[in-house]
Order: C-alpha cells, then structure tokens, then sequence
C-alpha cells in the first residue's frame, strides 16, 4: 500500500478537542460503531483498512503505528436512540456516562421573540435572502409557536423555520418585492400545505358529496361530531367523525364496536372503560347499572385510537339515555375522568380548523362552533380565516371543564346538580338520566317502573 494515500479520518483530526457525531449515522455503520468504542477504550488511533475486520483472506500490508488519542466524542440523536443502545450495547454507559437533554421548545418570552426576530435576520444575510419586515417577522415567530401548538412556547427546529423563510423569499422574488412581506410568508405556509393535502381535500369532497355523511345543522338523539386528527408524513389535519349510541336494558356493558372488530387501541379502549365508571359512580351507587350500550365512530375503516374522543362518546351516551337531541352545529374534543372533568388534548388548532372547513363549505350559520377542553386556551394558533369568523361571530369556541358545562351546551338543557335526597332537579339532564337508569334496572328486576317527569309536573 503507497503511504502517500493515507489520510487522516474524523478522530485524527478531533485529536486534542472534540468530536461531534450524529448517532444514528454511526451505528448504521457497524465497523465505524466498533473502531469508535475500540479508540475509546484503548486510548489509541489505529488505521484499519477498509473492510479488513469483515474479510476472509488476511493480507500482509502496511500497518501505521496507531496515534495517542486525546479527545471527547458527542453523539447527538433522538432520546429513543439514546434508551435504545443503553439497553442493548452493555459498552455504551460504559463509554458515554453523560446523558443531556435538550429541548424542542423555548419560551416565548419578549427576550426571546428579540432574539428570535435577530436569528431571522442573520438567517437572511448568510442565506443572501431579502430582508424580511416587521410584520413579516411576527409572521413567522406565529408559525413558530404554531409548530409546537402552544401560544407560550417558540420551536427550536431552526430548519424548518429557515425553509420557510427561503420559500417566503421566493415569494417575494416572483412578486418583484424588495422586502419579505406577511403575506409573503403566508403564501409560502399556504403552498407548503397545498402541497401535502390530497388526503384532506378528497375527504372534504366525500362529505361535500354526502358519501360521509356529517351534519352541520339540526339536532339528532344520540349523534355527535367527534374531532380526529390525520397525520401525513410532516402534515397533520382534521376532520369531524361522527360518533352513534344505542342503549337498552343490560347488564351494565357499554360496547365498544370498534374494539370488539379489533379497530380501537388501548387507549380507546381505556376512554371507553372510563364511561361505565363514570355512569356507575353518578347514576348507580346503590343499584346495578342494568344498562347496554353501543358506541361506534360511523364510516370509519382505520385504527382508531387515543382517548380524546371519550368526552364525545359520553355525551352521545348521555343523550342517548335521556333520549334529548345533540345540536350538529357544535363539535366536541377532549377527554374525560372517572369525576367527568374534561382533560386537555393534542391537534386542538388541527381539530377546530377541521371543523370550521367543513362548516364553511355546507355554509356558516353564526351557530357553529366547538367545544374543547379548557386547559387546551393556551395550545390556540389558529389559522387568520377561523379567527377573523370567531371574532365577527360566525363560529365560536368554547372552553369547557366538566361533562355537565358541555352536555347545557349541546342539548340547551340545565345538567342540574345532585340534592340532598339524592336525586337531581326536574327538567335537568342528569335527572332524565337518572329516572332512564333506574327505570332499566326495576324493568331488569321485573319491578313496577317510576313515574316520568311528565308524570310528576
């Protein structure tokens, strides 16, 4: 082998410093994950030739003296990785015993949006981009929190901002503008959607169609827009899915269609488990809950799974027994515990965008709206068109945190609360459920059945 071919590799040229690797690069190369942990343990830099550890014929060739190493090696990847080779590399803790975090987010403190704003701005001179307004600027620093769905943080995926701020320029370029404007970086946010929602538009088409079938309007027993949210590759959208509930007399069992077909996971299952808790602790104390019910999400063909849907079924579960209508016009997110406090969600801005695309297309009434837990306010980065229509009072949202703030909501009906003789007031849902209920045991127990509200008015 001619000596003057020999160069020097990574490790030589971080001797006396540091190495700074990406992990999932390096142990996709099993000779390199060796020589690497073999220079570690040994202290030494040898020159291996390529492919001598996997090569059967043994050849006689020129073998350097290996070389002091003095260095400290950082790999860098994802925290999944880093568990991963943990786990199943015995040297690995052995070699890198310091383990850091680092964080996907910042605040959005004004100390930050100035430095951020500054960032942005280098990112236009070493780009050689236009640079960039004030507005537009505030433009980007929303989509920034808009990426991490949370009014009070900023990302700190740097790249995905500087693509945005290059395609915005581009923008400008084909307007024949100077400067980088809102509505520059609109444009680009805008194409960049564009681009991936061929899943979306062929769904909206469908309900457009009335193949899914989804209401906007009018009210239906049992019946209630369900927010999901879809996730294609980097692009995520919702969409509104209905959810039905049938009751009868039973043996206290709510049916889960979906996983009895083997569609729902484990979380759904376990938002589902939750609702016969919840029945029972509110309704059926001192009696059993003679009830079954089925629960399913319509014309749906996929997975489903997730418990942010329980909310949803509780209240078709609730409408359905109290046989009282569910307004269509609203639609629900969020999920509930065994007490019926309503817990916050993920894809909140996804969600009630979903719904408002589809209620603009069958035609905003100023009724529309929906209904999202309230812990979810400061995950809110919605979209300038669904803004400016919740500030002229064409489609509302509500926070909400509890199931009987939602179901006043959806039916117009008082939920009532629970009094000392342990009944709830006349007229309230939770009475009509309460009367249903106990009507379905003593039928269930061949008993005389209780008198309807009607009845005692």
């Amino acid at each position: 082998m001619d000596f003057n071919l020999l160069k020097s590799g990574a490790l030589h040229k971080a001797n006396g410093g540091f190495l700074i690797m990406d992990a999932r690069n390096i142990i996709s190369h099993p000779a390199a994950w060796e020589a690497l942990k073999r220079t570690l343990r040994s202290k030494k830099i040898t020159m291996d030739p390529p492919g001598e550890e996997s090569s059967v014929i043994s050849t006689v060739i020129l073998d350097p003296e290996p070389i002091d190493a003095d260095l400290k090696v950082i790999l860098i990847g994802e925290p999944d990785l880093y568990y991963l080779l943990a786990e199943n590399d015995p040297e690995f803790s052995e070699l890198f015993k310091i383990e850091a975090h680092f964080t996907s987010t910042m605040d959005r403190t004004p100390e930050n949006v100035n430095k951020y704003a500054r960032l942005i701005a280098d990112l236009t001179k070493d780009k050689s981009l236009r640079a960039m307004n004030r507005s537009a600027v505030a433009r980007v620093i929303e989509y920034s929190s808009r990426l991490v769905s949370d009014s009070r943080k900023l990302s700190t995926h740097i790249s995905q901002i500087s693509d945005v701020v290059k395609e915005a320029d581009y923008c400008a370029r084909v307007s024949n503008s100077n400067t980088i404007g809102r509505n520059h970086v609109d444009q680009a946010l805008e194409a960049r959607d564009k681009r991936s929602d061929q899943l979306r538009e062929l769904m909206n088409e469908q309900i457009r169609r009335g193949i899914i079938m989804i209401q906007t309007q009018g009210a239906v027993i049992g019946q209630i827009n369900s927010l999901v949210v879809y996730e294609v590759a980097h692009f995520s959208f919702g969409r509104p899915s209905r959810v039905t509930c049938q009751v009868r007399i039973g043996k206290g069992e709510i049916i889960d269609i979906e996983r009895e077909v083997e569609l729902g996971g484990p979380s759904h299952t376990k938002g589902v488990l939750i609702l016969s808790s919840f029945l029972a602790s509110r309704f059926a104390k001192d009696t059993p809950l003679s009830l079954e019910a089925s629960l399913v999400f319509e014309q749906s063909y996929g997975e489903v799974d997730g418990d942010s849907a329980s909310s949803t079924e509780l209240y078709a579960l609730l409408s359905a027994i109290a046989e009282v209508p569910i307004r269509q016009d609203l639609a629900v997110t969020g999920s509930v515990n065994q007490f019926g406090q309503v817990q916050a969600i993920g894809g909140v801005n996804e969600k009630i965008e979903g719904f408002f695309d589809i209620c603009k297309m069958q035609g905003l009434t100023g009724t529309q709206g929906v209904l999202i837990p309230k812990s979810n306010v400061p995950n809110l980065m919605l979209r300038q068109d669904v803004l400016e229509a919740a500030k002229d009072g064409m489609f509302h949202i509500y926070p909400i945190t509890t199931i009987d703030e939602g179901i006043e909501l959806l039916t117009g009906i008082p939920a009532g609360e629970i009094q000392e003789n342990g009944e709830y007031p006349l007229g309230s849902i939770n009475r009509k459920v309460q009367l249903r209920l106990k009507n379905f045991y003593l039928k269930n127990s061949n008993a005389a059945p209780v008198a309807g509200e009607r009845d005692k008015e």
